[in-house]
């Protein structure tokens, strides 16, 4: 138990150590997208970081299997550049025993896997378009504010009010729009006005925009042949968001829904879900003789190829993830067979670890 205990003990550590800069990597990426997106007008910076807490299992469920991968790499690397493995050997634990003590571990990290995918990371993924959609859901001019300059329609205008009221009525109010004219050339609509609120129709199906006392310049950039309309209120309709095919989302969609379907890629989605705590088990089995390392060559000469075959068992698992969506791969089938065929490369390492080789016709011969 003693062994077991330090085994344990260092592959938890380096395994929280890694998780943890990986996580601050990828949430760090995520942040500054979310900020871009503020930026642009279309989220709130309020529920930026409520998003990224929602979305927070869902990346620790890809970010711990890579952890503990690379854990067993770097711990056991370092139990063989200090000749500890050496000792550990000579004084009777044998390899099967230290591979089972690993196994043991890696079935609690593949547990605390299978509870992030299983439960966690759908509920957190369903509240995290719930504030996603919401945010979609608003007007263009819902989230501005005085005296700073937003992106319309996806980048094709700008707008832009000197002050902005709590009740949403603006000052000093400027829009520019770039579209085309009837034969196709590039023409400009500039409007400037007083004052101007954003409204919706009765229904609440439609937004616009509605302005009082200004001016409307359409025409085409380096002419003189402007269109000048003065107008005292003038109603421009907004464009709605295009809304998101929800069903078709899986990620966010529970468990139990996901096992009574028969849909490809709600099926693809419970296998995926599934593969991430297998994930965990077969890659143990394939950093166990790959952190085997001379103390000559240095700790980390055995992590890059062992990185690039971790990086082909996720591509192939995404890939068939893919066929099963596409209907070109059988749900049955489905990602089981790039388990087996990676469970069969981490068996074959596993033995030749164990000191297995294959013996060559006519090794055994004597000649006379």
């Amino acid at each position: 138990m003693i062994i077991f205990r330090y085994l344990a003990r260092d592959l938890l550590a380096t395994t929280a150590a890694v998780a943890l800069v990986l996580l601050m990597v990828v949430m760090s990426s995520r942040f500054v997208q979310y900020l871009a997106d503020a930026a642009e007008g279309k989220i709130d910076p309020n529920v930026i970081f409520a998003i990224m807490g929602y979305r927070l299992p869902a990346f620790l469920e890809l970010i711990l299997p890579l952890a503990f991968f690379l854990a067993v790499l770097l711990s056991y690397g370092r139990l063989y550049q200090d000749s500890e493995m050496t000792v550990l050997h000579a004084c009777g634990v044998s390899q099967w025993r230290i591979a089972a003590y690993t196994l043991v571990v890696a079935v609690v990290v593949a547990g605390v896997v299978a509870w992030l995918s299983l439960l966690l990371s759908p509920q957190g993924m369903a509240r995290a378009e719930v504030l996603v959609d919401a945010q979609k859901a608003r007007g263009e001019f819902d989230a501005m504010e005085g005296g700073k300059f937003y992106p319309l329609h996806g980048g094709k205008g700008v707008s832009y009010a000197e002050q902005v009221l709590p009740d949403g009525h603006m000052d000093k109010v400027f829009l520019v729009e770039a579209g085309a004219d009837a034969e196709g050339k590039p023409s400009m609509v500039i409007v400037v006005a007083e004052r101007g609120e954003p409204k919706r129709s009765e229904e609440g199906q439609a937004s616009y925009l509605v302005l009082t006392n200004g001016h409307r310049y359409q025409g085409v950039p380096g002419q003189a042949d402007f269109d000048v309309t003065q107008f005292v209120e003038y109603g421009q309709r907004l464009a709605r968001p295009a809304p998101r095919n929800r069903p078709g989302w899986s990620d966010s969609i529970p468990t139990s829904a996901l096992r009574g379907s028969s849909d490809p890629k709600y099926v693809a989605a419970l296998q995926w879900r599934y593969s991430t705590a297998l994930l965990v088990l077969v890659v143990t089995l394939m950093a166990l003789p790959l952190s085997r390392t001379d103390p000559r060559k240095g700790r980390y000469a055995h992590i890059l190829p062992a990185v690039f075959l971790y990086i082909g068992y996720l591509v192939s698992l995404n890939a068939a993830r893919g066929a099963v969506e596409a209907g070109a791969v059988s749900p049955a089938l489905g990602l089981w067979w790039i388990h087996l065929m990676f469970l069969g490369i981490g068996a074959a390492l596993m033995l030749w670890w164990m000191g297995w080789r294959p013996r060559r016709p006519g090794a055994g011969l004597v000649r006379a």
